[in-house]
């Protein structure tokens, strides 16, 4: 065989090689394939994972929302309405939220939030993995519970997903918070977090959430309060400090703890903190002002002219109201209307429930049964314990035991009486109404039937400075000072002797207050007899005189001389709409109907010398950014606006000056020790209405108490004794430093013996008698001095016909 195809000589034999040892030993060959064969499925498996990922991302991130629109972050904002002095009044939409910029946010507020919800926040992406194992690893070693979503993540699903807790809408709130990691800075989304987190309360966001829980700005919360509204985001509901004290206390601890491991607070501030009492914001506080129904009437007017758009936007509405005022005549009303309802029939406990043995029973039943009477300002509910005609003991829902004796069981002594009916009697188990008296001790009320309205405003220009629509808005949200048409009684009676004034009467004519008595034929329906309040009739008196004593048979011979259509030509001057004050003598005494609102501007004619002002309440409206809106100037007053003659605002001025220094109002003078007060009562037929409308040259302000439903208020019940010291307890407050307005006489008016007149109506020219012996109407036959025209004629023979009654 040829060389080239001889096989190859074998390799010689390493004889040592062939006996070595394998340097894995063979009980373990097997595992490690296991385990090799088992990592490559692991990286496998995260290949595909990845892989999957990769296309989920690719298909689900162009899907995403579109997050450039929280660059621009506007959230729904309430409507807020503010007094004069910037003191909110009310606030109005689904969420309380007040929007604010992060730049404004106080340090410790950010830090506090940071360091409960997520310390590493600028240090991340979007997604904390560190914080996600070390969640895990608590998770697993059944450490205290927790989460791994970073505020970024938070605010994606606060603004974009769902609550439910599903693997996809978790994927989501990762892909968006990366996607809100890249488009927007870390402070816009910390600002976004800041403002729109749920906190509850209805309120959305740290701002919201500090004026609901302590009642006061962001800008002044310190650590320990901060620690507190930064527990809330985790369980609004569990944590509320309202609701569960105790847990919202264990998480603002926590929170102060996670201040000092992230560096953000040292130790003894952390202490300091631990040791603060915090003072919540409490519902009933005494000192907060009330002025739901001026809020309910901005709301009104603001959506009528904004619509739906009133409770997102974020409006700022202020108004013409003035706290101080308007705190004293919710406490005038409230007062006055407590002291009618002590006169009273009691009428017996809201409720009856039957009161456990067991004092853990107990305390139950009457949490529940109190829950459903809550406190009504300071007529507060409370649960008899025990009763007898000397004492009761009661309890509240605080739990605090109430001792009632003496004078402050008067209110409800029938109650008390073995002789009372079951459902009036007071025992064990009772839900009473009680009141804390000027003493300082308790007594048994009840929540009043009866309404009130007060209004009070600048009669210069309009401007409402005060407004109580009635005695409590959750109890009756009717605004009874622009809703409630009411007769005005005797307060009606200026008006026409304004009338009178031009038609030659003057302060000085002498009217016959003697009986009148008019049959069916004059009447056209039932015989009408009026009467005087008191009964009595005392002969001739001038003017002045008649109507500091409220003279009804004076009023209605006036109003016959000037004559019906005249007079209800007239009172239109003042804002009174004709149809509510049909042309019949009746009209002399308060029979048409008036609004409380009407009345105040119709008395702030006689105070303003003449002028017509309408009443308004809002001043200034704002966007959310304090951006102003609208700018309401007042009103300039010029002879346009002229309702009726300087002259004769002034004489009327002296009238009823006269009845707050003499007359059925002298009370008003003697009080507040001032001769710059005017006004008049007013008392309807059957006492169904009580009314005191008056002023001060710079306040108007009108007070009414009645039944919604009309019934007598009681035989001896009158304005001035009702509404009249109403009226006194608000101007003690609203007149302090107001230094005393002397009104000036104007051209036309002259003061012969002590009386002013017009000056072509001086003694012996005008009207100097009516109803009484002898006639005396000289010169009125030819409308002397440029006067409007003199009763001729028909009006001659009416007042001759009235000098024969």
């Amino acid at each position: 065989m040829p060389p080239s195809s001889r096989a190859p000589a074998p390799a010689p034999r390493d004889d040592k090689a062939a006996k070595r040892p394998s340097a894995t030993p063979a009980w373990l060959r097997w595992p490690l394939r296991i385990l090799l064969w088992l990592l490559g499925l692991a990286g496998a498996a995260v290949a595909c994972a990845l892989m999957v990922g990769a296309v989920a991302l690719a298909v689900a991130y162009p899907n995403l929302p579109d997050v450039s629109d929280l660059a621009d972050y506007r959230p729904k904002l309430p409507l807020r309405v503010f007094s004069a002095e910037g003191i909110q009044i009310g606030e109005f939409g689904e969420e309380r939220r007040n929007l604010t910029p992060i730049a404004t946010v106080p340090k410790v507020m950010k830090e506090a939030v940071l360091a409960a919800e997520d310390a590493r926040f600028y240090d991340h992406g979007g997604v904390d993995y560190k914080g996600v194992v070390r969640a895990g690893l608590a998770n697993l070693n059944r450490v205290k519970s927790q989460g791994a979503s970073t505020i970024s993540m938070q605010v994606a699903r606060n603004v974009y997903l769902s609550s439910e807790k599903t693997l996809t809408r978790k994927i989501y709130e990762i892909l968006l918070a990366f996607k809100l990691e890249h488009q927007l800075s870390k402070d816009q989304i910390l600002e976004i977090y800041l403002n729109q987190i749920y906190l509850g309360n209805r309120s959305y966001g740290f701002a919201a959430a500090s004026e609901s829980y302590f009642g006061k700005p962001l800008q002044d919360i310190t650590i320990a309060e901060a620690a507190m509204l930064a527990g809330l985001p985790k369980a609004p509901g569990a944590n509320n400090p309202v609701n569960n004290p105790s847990r919202a206390r264990a998480r603002q601890l926590y929170v102060v703890d996670r201040m000092v491991d992230a560096g953000f607070i040292t130790e003894a501030q952390a202490k300091e903190a631990r040791a603060e009492r915090l003072h919540l914001r409490n519902a009933n506080d005494p000192d907060r002002l009330h002025a739901e129904y001026v809020a309910e009437t901005v709301r009104q007017l603001m959506f009528a002219q904004y619509g739906e758009s009133t409770y997102t936007r974020g409006l700022k509405v202020y108004t013409s109201l003035v706290a101080s005022q308007q705190s004293a005549a919710y406490g005038a009303l409230r007062r006055g209307i407590m002291d009618y309802e002590r006169r009273q029939i009691y009428r017996g406990p809201e409720k009856f429930v039957d009161l456990p043995n067991d004092p853990k029973e107990l305390d139950e039943v009457v949490d529940d049964v109190l829950a459903e009477h809550p406190d009504n300002g300071d007529v507060m509910s409370a649960v008899v314990l025990k009763a007898s005609p000397k004492e009761v003991t009661a309890i509240r829902a605080s739990g605090e035991e109430l001792q009632i004796n003496g004078e402050g069981l008067r209110p409800a002594q029938s109650g008390l009486s073995d002789k009372a009916a079951p459902n009036v009697r007071i025992r064990r188990g009772a839900v009473i109404r009680v009141a804390k008296t000027a003493k300082g001790s308790w007594e048994i009320t009840q929540l009043p039937e009866v309404e009130g309205a007060f209004v009070a405003m600048d009669p210069r220009d309009g401007a409402i400075k005060a407004m109580v629509g009635g005695f409590d808005f959750g109890k009756n949200k009717f605004n009874h000072v622009t809703q409630a048409w009411r007769q005005p009684g005797s307060s009606f009676k200026p008006f026409i002797y304004s009338a009178a004034l031009e038609k030659g009467f003057m302060p000085s004519t002498v009217v016959n207050d003697g009986p009148l008595f008019f049959d069916a034929g004059t009447t056209g329906g039932q015989p009408w007899e009026p009467k005087n309040y008191d009964g009595n009739f005392e002969g001739p008196m001038p003017l002045r005189r008649a109507l500091m004593k409220s003279k009804n048979m004076v009023s209605i011979r006036v109003l016959q001389s000037v004559g019906t259509r005249y007079a209800q030509d007239w009172i239109t001057n003042f804002g009174f709409e004709r149809e509510k004050h049909p042309a019949y003598l009746p009209m002399a005494l308060g029979a048409g109907s008036v609004t409380p609102m009407q009345m105040a501007a119709a008395y702030s004619v006689f105070a303003n010398g003449g002028y017509r002002v309408n009443p308004y309440l809002i001043t200034r409206i704002t966007d959310h950014k304090d951006r102003v809106l609208v700018d309401v100037q007042p009103p300039l007053r010029g002879e346009t606006s002229r309702a009726i003659p300087q002259r004769n605002a002034y004489i009327m001025d002296s009238l009823l000056q006269s009845v707050a220094s003499g007359g059925t109002a002298a009370k008003a003078q003697a009080t507040l020790k001032r001769v710059d007060l005017y006004g008049k009562t007013g008392t309807t037929n059957d006492s169904l209405d009580a009314w005191f409308a008056g002023f001060q040259p710079t306040l108007t302000a009108v007070v009414w108490m009645g039944y919604d439903t009309p019934r007598k208020l009681g035989d001896r019940e009158t304005g001035g004794g009702l509404s009249l010291p109403i009226w006194i307890s608000f101007m003690q407050t609203a007149l302090k430093g107001v230094p005393v307005s002397e009104i000036q006489a104007p051209p036309g008016v002259v003061n012969i013996g002590g009386e002013v007149y017009y000056d072509e109506f001086t003694p012996g020219r005008g009207v100097t008698s009516l109803g009484v012996e002898p006639v005396v109407v000289p010169g009125m036959e030819s409308g002397a001095g440029g006067a409007p025209s003199a009763p001729v004629g028909e009006e001659r023979n009416r007042i001759l016909d009235l000098f024969r009654n």
